[in-house]
């Protein structure tokens, strides 16, 4: 090796290294229950579900808080990428900008970047609810900045009690629409949960650019993604990356109902992959 190329290496070794360094993207991916290590914390227990890039996304992150009665997850605080909760049992207070909303099972809550928030369990029995958490290019923008204003044409933090929730009939069953806006840091977020009958189907096995999160909330299904099946339960978080082919059907004996909850980023394709 000459002196000037030794001099070179570690420039042009420094690229690779960081490449090398960088987290592998989530793929599609299905999380059942029964695989969730619960691990006690000072205010109950959390379970992991994921923190990794994705096709679209900087960062997806997700994970289950069981919060103990009359305990919080932490003060009011902030941050800049947006957050879902789904309430899975329990009981809890919901904190945002000041303002207290008191929701039971099966709630969802969406906290727009940078709006102080916080929830604390108003039961006697534990609370458990699955997190998501949405981090994009936009997001790193909004770091340290005030809240953006309220804007009919954007999703802002909101609260969406299950019993406030109106089903809509299908062929298939049932569906509960919540929200279809863009927010702070995605060009379009999008969550309804859907009920189907026992022995069918939503749709055909398709594909898409925006990425997708299925929780389930009820029921039996068979997932298949890219051709390959698992039967799922209550508790199942379904992680379909952009383009990925799915469907799935609903194998039990009474109805199946589904959180599904579909994120477009600036990374997300314009147009659906061909086979």
């Amino acid at each position: 090796m000459t002196p000037r190329l030794r001099r070179l290496w570690p420039v042009l070794l420094l690229p690779m290294l960081l490449n090398a360094a960088e987290s592998p993207k989530l793929g599609s991916t299905i999380f059942t229950w029964e695989g969730f290590t619960a691990k006690p914390t000072a205010v109950g227990e959390r379970r992991e579900v994921t923190r990794l890039p994705t096709a679209t996304l900087r960062e997806f992150q997700s994970h289950i808080s069981t919060l103990n009665p009359t305990l919080a997850s932490h003060p009011p605080h902030t941050h800049p990428q947006e957050e879902l909760i789904i309430l899975r049992e329990g009981e809890l207070d919901v904190h945002i900008n000041g303002t207290n909303t008191r929701v039971g099972p099966g709630s969802v809550f969406f906290f727009a970047s940078n709006d102080p928030h916080a929830v604390r369990n108003a039961g006697d029995k534990p609370a458990t609810y699955f997190v998501f958490n949405f981090t994009t290019a936009v997001t790193a923008e909004m770091r340290g900045k005030a809240p953006l204003p309220a804007d009919a044409a954007r999703l802002g933090s909101a609260v969406f009690p299950w019993d406030k929730l109106v089903a809509t009939e299908t062929k298939v069953g049932e569906r509960r629409a919540l929200a279809s806006l863009p927010t702070a840091t995605l060009a379009n977020f999008s969550v309804h949960v859907t009920t189907i009958r026992a022995g069918l189907a939503p749709h055909a096995p398709h594909r898409h650019p925006d990425e997708e999160i299925v929780l389930v909330k009820e029921g039996k299904l068979d997932v298949t993604v890219n051709g390959v099946t698992t039967r799922v339960g209550p508790g199942a978080v379904l992680f379909l990356a952009s383009n990925d082919e799915h469907g799935w059907k609903n194998v039990g004996e009474t109805d199946a109902t589904y959180y599904v909850i579909r994120v477009k980023s600036e990374a997300t394709p314009a147009v659906v992959a061909q086979n």
